[in-house]
């Protein structure tokens, strides 16, 4: 006997849910918003400073790149932005990306109970994930609209086309995380490897120079990198920087062929979680 409207039944029978699966997506929607606010409010539960980690974090790595690239390397920049500006609107996208990925590649593994036990499209878990760490860009991008007031500066006309980059660092994240995630329910060995890749995509993105810097002959080289397009893209929208328009095609190349490699091994190995996690 099933009970409810129409709408709200789910009948589970063989090849059912894989036919579905899209239309569950949406009928599931709720659980994005159940599950990201329950992520926020663990991650700053029990401390003190609160959601102020999110302007803590990328503001003394910041005030770090400053003082070694600018101060003590006595590295000069071509950006019409001050230095400070310059590697915060770098670092915006960069930490967005990077807190996005490392929640979405843990998401399944910190749901192990949630889905052993009930059926949703287990998309939904490292899709909540990456929309958490949403927030968190939200915070920090009021500590940018801060340092532009008190460096006076305004920002070009371009940051009409901002979001079109956070969608961009968004779909990075998203895709990357969907495959590491599958990966990781079967080899616990990624989650140790992603904090080192996290790490040493850092130094290999240009959130401390500007990809300016990189000869020609290696740009589009360089750009395999997806974030040296975003990162590039964000620059371009908030200080006026110029962009690299091949480079910026390329990462977006890159991006897109991640989210289809993430989508597709993830619904490969989806029925399977529930067994090996």
């Amino acid at each position: 006997m099933t009970t409810g409207s129409p709408d709200n039944i789910i009948i589970i029978e063989p090849g059912k849910a894989a036919k579905n699966y899209w239309r569950d997506l949406w009928r599931f929607r709720e659980l994005f918003y159940i599950l990201s606010w329950r992520d926020l409010k663990v991650r700053y539960k029990q401390t003190v400073i609160g959601a102020g980690w999110s302007i803590i974090r990328p503001l003394l790595t910041t005030v770090i790149f400053t003082i070694v690239f600018n101060k003590i390397a006595n590295l000069q920049e071509t950006s019409k932005a001050p230095y400070a500006l310059m590697v915060f609107a770098g670092m915006l996208p960069w930490q967005f990306f990077s807190n996005a990925l490392t929640e979405a590649s843990n998401s399944l593994i910190g749901n192990s109970n949630l889905i052993s036990k009930v059926y949703f499209p287990r998309m939904i878990v490292p899709a909540s994930s990456v929309i958490t760490s949403l927030v968190d860009f939200g915070v920090s991008f009021l500590l940018l609209i801060a340092m532009m007031v008190i460096y006076q500066f305004l920002p070009p006309w371009q940051i009409v086309f901002l979001p079109v980059f956070i969608v961009m660092v968004f779909l990075a994240a998203f895709g990357t995380g969907l495959y590491i995630t599958a990966l990781n329910v079967k080899y616990r060995d990624f989650r140790y490897i992603i904090p080192f890749i996290v790490q040493f995509g850092l130094y290999v993105s240009p959130v401390g120079i500007s990809s300016s810097r990189i000869p020609e002959k290696w740009r589009l080289l360089y750009a395999l990198n997806p974030m040296v397009g975003v990162i590039d893209g964000f620059r371009w929208c908030l200080l006026g920087d110029p962009i690299h328009w091949p480079s910026f095609f390329m990462s977006l190349t890159i991006i897109l062929l991640f989210v289809w490699l993430g989508v597709w091994y993830f619904r490969k190995t989806e029925k399977s979680f529930a067994d090996n996690i």
